[in-house]
């Protein structure tokens, strides 16, 4: 799949990127060969293949989930522009 220079700068637009008219036909290149990497690996057979989270096989540490309120209630209540009787205070939104 090709790219073309009006579709590459219509990425770079969408990416909110400023790409100088010049370097749109290079980066156009560089779109339309990501685009045929892609379509390389999908000819790829990957049948019986487990999908993986890690190249190298390791597990994560673990910790106890315990559930506790933090004790910072005062730290946190101090950054808020109004609270009340130990929680945050908001305008009422609803009639």
């Amino acid at each position: 799949m090709a790219i073309d220079i009006d579709t590459a700068r219509k990425v770079a637009k969408l990416a909110r990127i400023r790409v100088e008219e010049a370097d749109l036909p290079k980066l156009a290149g560089q779109l339309s060969g990501i685009l045929g990497f892609m379509e390389q690996l999908n000819e790829v057979d990957v049948t019986g293949v487990e999908p993986m989270t890690s190249v190298t096989p390791m597990r994560l540490k673990r910790r106890k989930d315990e559930v506790t309120d933090g004790n910072i209630q005062a730290q946190v209540l101090k950054n808020a522009p109004d609270a009340r009787e130990g929680f945050f205070a908001v305008p009422k939104v609803v009639e």
